[in-house]
């Protein structure tokens, strides 16, 4: 059967709880888009978080790959279309490591772009009812520094990969007040919508940039 690696992280930052993890290891074993889903807990820790990516691939050999990260403050489920080829963390790492304009793969491109079918993802998850954008950037931290990881080893492979940032749970949100927050059924549900999109759907053409 194909599989899908479906990749959450750790907490960090303080949190108690990452909602990419609990939300992936929710649909660990499930079959969407005829794909099962399997599910790996990564550390916010730059390097490392590599070094176990590529086991993970190595292991699942997947047909899709979507790595999934908390992205507190945003409002919506964010796929994003380019990872960029530079660490530069505001915060320390899990290990304590905190990288300032150092690259992700030295002398690696400066950037790469995501080879999921983003468009069509937002667009069936908005038409299902649910919240969602494509984003232009996925930050500097470890998120992007897993993102950058995946697309520079997968390239040239025949595998649908990218990445997505969530926002907080509500019980993270009543943490941070004003802070937007989606409830883990919602993020489940969504996310079986998307990754059933990234397995089967061909990539559409429509204007979702921004203006700023």
């Amino acid at each position: 059967m194909k599989k899908v690696l479906l990749t959450g992280f750790e907490p960090f930052g303080g949190e108690s709880v990452n909602p990419s993890w609990e939300l992936a290891r929710a649909l660990s074993g499930e079959v969407i888009g005829g794909a099962k889903v399997v599910a790996v807990q990564l550390p916010c820790v730059f390097g490392e978080a590599l070094r176990q990516l590529d086991e993970a691939l190595a292991r699942v050999r997947p047909v899709v790959a979507l790595a999934i990260g908390q992205a507190g403050g945003r409002c919506d489920l964010s796929l994003e279309r380019v990872a960029i080829n530079v660490d530069d963390a505001r915060i320390p790492d899990n290990a304590g490591a905190q990288p300032v304009d150092e690259p992700v793969v030295p002398d690696g491109p400066a950037a790469y772009f995501t080879t999921l079918p983003i468009k069509a993802i937002v667009a069936g998850l908005r038409a299902a009812g649910y919240p969602a954008s494509v984003s232009q950037t996925a930050g500097t931290f470890v998120c992007n520094h897993l993102f950058y990881g995946l697309q520079h080893r997968l390239q040239g492979e025949p595998v649908r990969s990218g990445f997505m940032h969530i926002p907080y749970l509500p019980e993270q949100a009543a943490h941070h007040p004003g802070a937007p927050s989606l409830p883990l059924p919602t993020l489940v549900a969504a996310t079986r919508l998307a990754l059933e999109l990234a397995v089967t759907a061909d990539e559409i053409r429509i204007g979702d940039g921004q203006l700023d």
